[in-house]
């Protein structure tokens, strides 16, 4: 006696697939959630016991603009120190921040923003914004952005990706400072 196969309708296959996707992701962002999330640091102001108050910052606390940086106003990006510092017209810092460089970094020189987009999704699939486009390297384009949600995470191991992250908040000063045309200093 002979049994005839049944066959599942397609509906049952695409339903059991999607709701395995769905499992195999949520378990990735769980691990994901567990590893390792650089967070932006900043110095926090000391008590001073002076008598005398004094009309600058300690020295400690102020991180120099690179020598050799340039002169006017510009955006300068230390590849060894992983930091940005914005300087207006008068040669005076008006902001420092670290940033996460991605794997392809530009070589040292003078460059100016070529392209500004407000949001986009970066290479390495995270929804990013306050892009501001200035170099090529190995191919990719190079920009100063920050991830939508405010994490800054490693790029993946073999992706390459030419994305310079912040935090939001650094992302914001950079993007109200920095139009088209604003010069970018990259040194060593």
């Amino acid at each position: 006696m002979t049994v005839a196969a049944r066959r599942l309708p397609s509906s049952v296959w695409v339903t059991g697939l999607t709701v395995g996707a769905v499992a195999v992701v949520a378990a990735l962002a769980v691990k994901a959630e567990q590893g390792p999330q650089p967070h932006a640091t900043a110095a926090k102001p000391k008590a001073s016991a002076s008598a005398k108050p004094s009309g600058k910052p300690s020295q400690a606390a102020e991180v120099a603009v690179p020598d050799e940086s340039g002169t006017g106003r510009r955006v300068v990006y230390s590849l060894g120190q992983k930091r940005v510092w914005l300087v207006d017209a008068s040669e005076q810092s008006r902001r420092t921040f670290v940033v996460w460089p991605g794997s392809v970094s530009p070589e040292p020189g003078r460059y100016t923003v070529g392209q500004r987009d407000e949001a986009r999704t970066g290479s390495d699939g995270v929804p990013i914004e306050h892009v501001m486009f200035f170099a090529t390297g190995s191919g990719l384009s190079i920009a100063f952005s920050n991830a939508v949600d405010g994490a800054s995470p490693r790029p993946a191991p073999g992706v390459r990706t030419g994305g310079i992250r912040m935090s939001k908040a650094d992302g914001t000063a950079l993007w109200a400072f920095g139009d088209t045309g604003t010069a970018v200093t990259v040194v060593k």
